[in-house]
This record gives structure tokens, C-alpha cells and sequence, in this order.
């Protein structure tokens, strides 16, 4: 028994099998008539038993789902930044998260392509309770988050997934992805929580903390979709919110969230690697003593790259000008393009209820106003 096996993904010994015993579930058959619609079930269940790795299953399955994902979906993935990464280190990729399954997905997709090496991701263990799930996700090289813990479990978990992660890192040279917060950003507003990164730190032992995250070689991501397929399906809790009410999710919720994010159109998507994070380090180590703020400064850091390196599509300025009833920015986006938005926001929600509309509006225009609000304050 190794302490990690509560959370870890499978070894490379264990694929087979565990692939075996979800391969004829009515999920998988759905899974891969999507991804190889001409070819018959009886081929890939072949083609599955010659599958002994991880690799082997993100490269010839994993990697053609996603492909589909995007030729159906998407009107396209452009990249920035990963040319500046080295193929032979790994790296803890930190980034924003408006999607559970495509954010990682496409990264590793991106990573798989430039020959850098693949993540192993993290993802709450909320979203994999069904058998099915929980075993793909595991054959993806994802490893659980533990959720809905006692206070004194949090810690036990929080200590184990750190170590974890500092093993993948350091010993496994394995890549690493972990969202900036726990859960997707609703109102996009994209932040990281200082919570995740003393979750990082916990695992530094002697080290000082801007050393051991030297050593992470930490890389912030900025993911910018066109349309954001789940959309609508945020509002109900932005909205519960704004009335000062408790969310309780529907049964299925995460289900269906992640399948209208697999589906749903996302117009184009851009992903930028940012830089390794390094001398920002050696700065707030001469100038910060408190270890609390210390981890507030990198937060912030991170929340510039991602901020800064955000692509602009032009939903976001359409979203602004809607917003605040103005033509502001009417030379970044058409005539076409803003009525297309207005029709996918009158299909989506409500558009006589002032609250919502706002709060959708806000979800698209709010990385425009932090991309504005940061330039102001440098």
C-alpha cells in the first residue's frame, strides 16, 4: 500500500485491466463512436487490448477524442508560449478554470503535439463518482482532490496531495496541472487562491518557500474560450449569490456540465504558456519576511500572467460595451459578431431580468476590466 493510492492515477501495470473492465460499458461505446465514428465497436475492443499504458491510451484514443471535440465544437486552437518551454523538464502548470474537462484536455493536447511532457492533473473527486469516470479519468493520468472533508481531514489530504505533487514533480519528472482555485471561475473573475498554493507549500520541508517553488518550476496558464459553452449553466449560482442563498447543485449537475463543456460550441480557444516564475520569486524573498504574505505575493504574480496573457476574443468587448451601454470598443468585434452574441445571449437566459443579464454580461467583460484594471495599476 502506498499513501498516495487513495488519490493517485493508475501505473502503467494496472492499464490494461482497468481498461478492460470499463470497455464495454454503454459510456465507452458512446465515448468512442464519437471519436471513431466509421469504425466498428469490435475494432477498438481489439485495438484495447494492446493498450499497456497511459501513454498508450492518451496517444491513440485520448488524443484523437480531443481532436473531435475540437473539429466538432470549436472553430479552432491557437497556442502562444510553449516554444519557450524545455521538452525534457517538467512543470506545475497553474492556470485559470472555466471548464472540468477541456481546460486540462487541451493543454495536454498542446503538450502531446510540441513534445513536451504530458500532466498529471488534478480533479475533485465530486466530478469522478461514477465507476465509469472515475476509471477513465485515473487512465488519463488524473489524480483525486478529495472533497467534502472534515477540517482535520482537509489537512491529512491537503498534506498527501502535496507530497504527491512534489513526487510527480521532482522524482517522477512529471508535468503537473492544477486549477488557480478550487472549482471553475462562474463570473470571470479569474484569481488564485492563496489556499492552493499553501496546499503547495506543504511539502517543502527545510526548504524556504520561495525556494521550494523555484524548484516547482511554476508555469501560469491563460485559457480564453470565445463562447463558453456552460455559459447559462453558471447563472443559477451566480444568482443564488446575488439573492444571499444558499447552492445546493442538482443530482446529475456536474454530469451534465461536463458534457454541454465536451459539446457545447466554444468558437475558438487560445491557450499561452506564460514564463517560468523565478526571479519574481528571488524578489519577494529579499523584500517579504511573512510567509502569508509572501504566498499573497506569488498569488499575484500568477494573477498577472494569467490576466495579462488572456486572449481578448471579441465576445468580451461585446459583452463591455452591452454592459455599460457603450460603443466604446465597437472596432474590435462586427456588426455580425455582436448580434450573434446578443441571439446567444436572448436564447440562454432571461434577457427582460435586468440581474441576469448583467451577471452574464459580466461573465464575458470581466477579463477585459482586470486586463484594464492591471494595466492601470503598473
Amino acid at each position: 500500500m502506498s499513501k498516495f493510492d487513495e488519490i493517485r492515477y493508475f501505473y502503467d501495470q494496472e492499464v490494461n485491466e482497468r481498461l478492460g473492465s470499463i470497455a464495454r460499458d454503454p459510456m465507452m461505446k458512446a465515448l468512442m463512436s464519437f471519436t471513431f465514428p466509421e469504425t466498428d465497436e469490435q475494432v477498438w475492443l481489439e485495438q484495447f487490448k494492446d493498450v499497456h499504458s497511459i501513454s498508450d491510451f492518451q496517444h491513440q484514443f485520448v488524443a484523437y477524442a480531443v481532436r473531435q471535440i475540437l473539429a466538432k465544437s470549436s472553430e479552432g486552437l491557437t497556442t502562444s508560449g510553449f516554444d519557450k518551454l524545455d521538452k525534457k523538464t517538467s512543470y506545475l502548470f497553474i492556470s485559470n478554470h472555466r471548464d472540468i474537462v477541456l481546460d486540462t484536455s487541451l493543454l495536454n493536447l498542446v503538450l502531446l503535439e510540441s513534445g513536451l511532457i504530458m500532466t498529471a492533473s488534478a480533479i475533485g473527486d465530486n466530478l469522478v463518482r461514477k465507476n465509469f469516470l472515475n476509471v477513465l479519468a485515473k487512465l488519463n493520468r488524473n489524480f483525486l482532490v478529495q472533497r467534502d472533508l472534515s477540517l482535520r481531514d482537509q489537512l491529512t489530504s491537503s498534506q498527501t496531495m502535496s507530497e504527491y505533487i512534489k513526487e510527480q514533480l521532482l522524482t517522477e519528472n512529471r508535468s503537473v496541472w492544477i486549477a488557480q482555485r478550487e472549482g471553475r471561475t462562474k463570473n470571470g473573475n479569474d484569481a488564485t487562491q492563496q489556499g492552493v498554493l499553501k496546499m503547495l507549500a506543504m511539502a517543502a520541508g527545510d526548504q524556504s518557500l520561495t525556494d521550494y517553488f523555484k524548484a516547482l518550476k511554476i508555469v501560469p496558464i491563460s485559457i480564453s474560450y470565445e463562447y463558453d459553452p456552460t455559459d447559462s449553466l453558471k447563472m443559477p449560482q451566480l444568482l443564488a449569490q446575488h439573492r444571499d442563498e444558499q447552492y445546493i447543485k442538482g443530482k446529475n449537475e456536474d454530469f451534465t456540465t461536463m458534457l454541454s463543456g465536451i459539446l457545447g460550441q466554444k468558437k475558438r480557444i487560445h491557450l499561452h504558456a506564460g514564463k517560468v516564475i523565478d526571479t519574481e520569486l528571488d524578489e519577494i524573498a529579499a523584500t517579504i519576511d511573512n510567509k502569508n504574505k509572501q504566498l499573497q505575493a506569488i498569488a499575484q504574480v500568477i494573477d498577472r500572467s494569467i490576466i495579462s496573457n488572456y486572449k481578448l476574443w471579441p465576445t468580451k468587448y461585446i459583452a463591455y460595451d452591452l454592459l455599460h451601454h457603450t460603443d466604446t470598443y465597437a472596432s474590435q468585434y462586427t456588426e455580425q459578431e455582436k448580434q450573434l452574441f446578443i441571439r446567444r445571449l436572448e436564447m440562454r437566459i432571461d434577457p427582460s431580468d435586468p440581474v441576469s443579464k448583467e451577471y452574464f454580461l459580466a461573465m464575458y467583460a470581466n477579463p477585459l476590466v482586470n486586463k484594464l484594471k492591471l494595466e492601470e495599476g503598473l
